[in-house]
């Protein structure tokens, strides 16, 4: 009875509370309980049947190696979900600019679905097989009500921060390319009527020379390509990241997550078939690059590897702060 009226006031003061038991006179407060672990091998039946976790072994350092999984499991998700939601935004704004500034289309849809099926399916995956961090067990228990696994501070660092940052890689590889061939970027500007018609055959580009409807249309697939390869190669960087919330990736290591170090030399080996391999730019819309315009956007993924790298040097040095509330998720 006592423990439960402890159960019950802590309950009250918005505690999670765990309870220990093995005797029937334990099962009410085992119930009660959030969390209620029975013993496996001094418990009695009525504690194992009222408890939600029984421990096997009746060894308390048992529950401390739960939690640590338990925060490992909710912290890989976390890592998971941030990585995957990234991608979003510099998926959108190509069409938002499109549609706005009436450009030739910086990106396609089935390009964007070899984004969301094939490259970017086993980096997130990977991201489970992530080894915890060194502080987990340091850390205050998350407020349930507050520390959801996706929560305000994850969504805008994700799409509006990682984010934009692979939306200005995309653009500058696209402008680059458009550029290089050509158009410049103020041409391009209102150009979307007068490249989609298929009538017109001697379209002028900044140099004054005469562009059909199809040569237009190739360079567009080339345009698919280098907005797709600068997003793969953010991702890189993105996936990286990902591996530690609060930890420098140093004290982490780089090199300790197999998996998803192969995840992504898949990633770019599939970026290398697609790009290169005969017969894509009329079975899927994937033109051959040249090879410059794959380092267009490392300089962004360069950024956003640092950028993160001094967001988790502020949460470690200023816990509590400002920085530390709005941009730890």
């Amino acid at each position: 009875q006592q423990k439960l009226i402890i159960v019950e006031s802590c309950q009250k003061l918005g505690s999670i509370v765990a309870v220990t038991g093995d005797g029937v006179n334990d099962s009410p407060a085992l119930k009660k309980a959030d969390i209620g672990i029975a013993m496996g091998i001094a418990g009695s039946d009525a504690a194992k049947n009222a408890a939600d976790m029984i421990l096997l072994d009746d060894n308390f350092a048992s529950i401390v190696t739960g939690v640590e999984q338990g925060r490992l499991i909710f912290d890989n998700l976390k890592k998971s979900i941030a990585y995957t939601l990234t991608k979003n935004i510099p998926e959108l704004a190509p069409y938002l600019i499109y549609i706005t500034m009436s450009v030739p289309l910086p990106l396609g849809c089935i390009t964007i679905l070899f984004i969301e099926l094939a490259t970017d399916i086993f980096p997130s995956v990977s991201l489970a097989y992530e080894k915890a961090e060194s502080d987990i067990m340091n850390l205050k228990p998350r407020n349930p009500r507050q520390d959801r696994l996706v929560n305000e501070q994850l969504a805008v660092y994700s799409y509006f921060q990682i984010g934009v940052i692979q939306s200005f890689a995309g653009f500058t590889d696209y402008f680059t390319v458009m550029a290089q061939e050509g158009w410049y970027p103020l041409l391009c500007i209102g150009l979307r009527a007068q490249w989609e018609d298929q009538s017109l055959n001697s379209l002028q580009d900044s140099y004054g020379q005469e562009w059909t409807f199809w040569q237009r249309r190739y360079q567009q697939y080339t345009c698919y390509t280098v907005f797709f390869i600068s997003i793969e190669m953010c991702q890189i960087a993105d996936c990286l990241i990902r591996k530690t919330r609060r930890l420098s990736i140093f004290q982490q290591g780089v090199f300790r997550n197999k998996v998803l170090l192969s995840a992504i030399i898949f990633q770019v080996l599939l970026g290398n078939f697609l790009c290169y391999c005969p017969g894509m730019p009329n079975i899927f819309n994937f033109m051959p690059i040249r090879g410059q315009w794959w380092f267009v956007p490392i300089p962004f993924g360069i950024l956003i590897f640092v950028y993160d790298e001094i967001r988790k040097l502020g949460v470690r040095r200023h816990p509590g702060s400002w920085w530390d509330k709005e941009l730890y998720y």
